[in-house]
């Protein structure tokens, strides 16, 4: 049997040309739209492109950062097997000086907009990696561009996680560990640049929340609308902060029954029954989400532990259950999904410290 490595590979080789193909009709599809949008007084709400002359499509502000991220990834590191000149393009004519400091306005503190946190600020900030560490001169303008708006999600960052006392468990957006690990690299980022601030603030509540977590309800998931996993999300941001012997005795602890493939309820992928439902289909993420989680544990485990064999297969299980839906599915399931195929398939970077 092909390992799921070169699995993978394979996969992402076939489908990365209509991944672009989505993406790239996503990032200028205006409508349907959801915005939640904070309001102090009854004047006009502005149009969409108005509020984000860059962020506007993709039906919310999150999802369009995702698909932008999966073009500059796309681009970055696949660019043969991609339209590269039309994504280059279309990267070009949005990500731009303009565009981005209204998109910053949008988001200062006084405006008391919490809507994309941490999700979004998140996301924002991997594009933001993708664009800095990249030596290229369109690249290169790109981040410089981006730099307002990634400059006030890290200082948001900053100024709320010591707040908060308690984690947000559930599978949505407000998910905890799914926004500090995606945060996670950035801030590793800025640490290499004598910028520690973000990544010792991550590390701190990440250990505050979850480092003594013991024996997970996984048998509790999935709630009816998940797109993240909650425990495995949890033990992936764990992942990172943990040297591989260490962090397989906490996973051992954490959720004791991983080599029996217990709780069943983790590692049988999720049924969903109406993917033109927009909360049912979040369920097509959920699949994505947990394949990524269980590879990213996967590779996080001492050489030789005896559970590397069955988490990947379980990623496997639940990549295939999912994957044929990224392109081919209603709007409800095509305007993100692209996203957690390409983190799952690509080996998207990794934030350990």
């Amino acid at each position: 049997m092909t390992g799921w490595s070169e699995e993978r590979a394979q996969l992402l080789a076939a489908h990365a040309g209509d991944f672009a193909e989505t993406a790239l009709a996503n990032i200028v599809r205006e409508y349907p739209h959801y915005e939640s949008h904070w309001r102090t007084d009854d004047t006009p709400v502005p149009s969409i492109r108005e509020l984000h002359p860059c962020f506007y499509g993709s039906f919310d502000w999150h999802s369009c950062v995702e698909m932008f991220w999966v073009l500059a990834h796309l681009l970055r590191r696949y660019p043969s097997l991609v339209p590269a000149d039309e994504i280059r393009a279309v990267l070009n004519s949005h990500l731009t000086e303009p565009a981005l400091a209204t998109e910053a306005a949008y988001f200062a503190p006084e405006h008391h907009r919490t809507t994309q946190r941490p999700y979004g600020w998140s996301i924002l900030l991997a594009l933001a990696r993708e664009t800095a560490t990249w030596d290229d001169p369109d690249a290169t303008r790109w981040a410089a561009a981006l730099q307002p708006l990634s400059k006030l999600f890290v200082t948001r960052f900053l100024d709320w996680l010591p707040k908060v006392t308690y984690p947000i468990r559930y599978g949505l957006h407000e998910n905890g560990a799914f926004g500090l690990s995606r945060a996670l690299p950035y801030a590793g980022y800025l640490a290499s640049r004598g910028e520690p601030e973000l990544q010792q603030v991550i590390t701190e509540t990440a250990w505050r929340w979850f480092g003594l977590d013991r024996d997970y309800p996984g048998a509790w998931e999935p709630s009816g609308a998940d797109f993240l996993t909650p425990a495995l999300a949890e033990a992936e941001l764990m992942s990172q902060l943990l040297p591989a012997g260490d962090f397989g005795a906490w996973l051992d602890a954490f959720l004791p029954g991983i080599a029996d493939r217990t709780p069943t309820a983790l590692f049988t992928p999720v049924r969903v029954t109406d993917a033109s439902d927009g909360l049912i289909a979040h369920l097509h993420g959920l699949n994505l989400h947990r394949a990524w989680c269980w590879r990213r544990i996967a590779a996080a485990l001492p050489g030789g532990d005896g559970r590397v064999g069955v988490v990947e297969e379980t990623s496997r299980e639940h990549a295939h259950a999912a994957l044929p839906q990224v392109t081919e599915g209603p709007y409800a399931v095509e305007h993100f999904l692209a996203y957690y195929a390409l983190i799952l398939l690509s080996g998207a970077d990794s934030g350990k410290v």
